[in-house]
């Protein structure tokens, strides 16, 4: 990834918590971050968080599957630090040990 804004949110979201909740599949976007997450989780298994207007984040979480995308749920306005909580939520998995 080369890009600055993808690198700036994986940072902030952190190497561990990707690690813990199994993501793979890393992508920048122009102005985002987006991972698929390898896990079993029952709600989503695709999380894309993007830099909006307001230098706040908006993350999407959705289901891929044979080819298709479907978005289960948003949210919007989110500082960095309560990125965590929001993939905990929206994943139901833990971002900690």
């Amino acid at each position: 990834m080369t890009n600055q804004i993808a690198n700036t949110i994986k940072d902030q979201i952190g190497a561990g918590t990707l690690f813990i909740i199994g993501a793979k599949d890393l992508m920048g976007f122009e102005n985002g971050f987006g991972f698929k997450i390898m896990k079993n989780s029952k709600k989503v298994n695709f999380v894309k968080i993007t830099l909006n207007g307001k230098d706040l984040y908006d993350a999407e979480y959705g289901w891929y599957y044979s080819y298709k995308y479907t978005v289960r749920s948003t949210e919007n306005d989110l500082y960095e630090d309560m990125l965590r909580g929001s993939i905990e939520r929206n994943t139901e998995l833990y971002t900690s040990l």
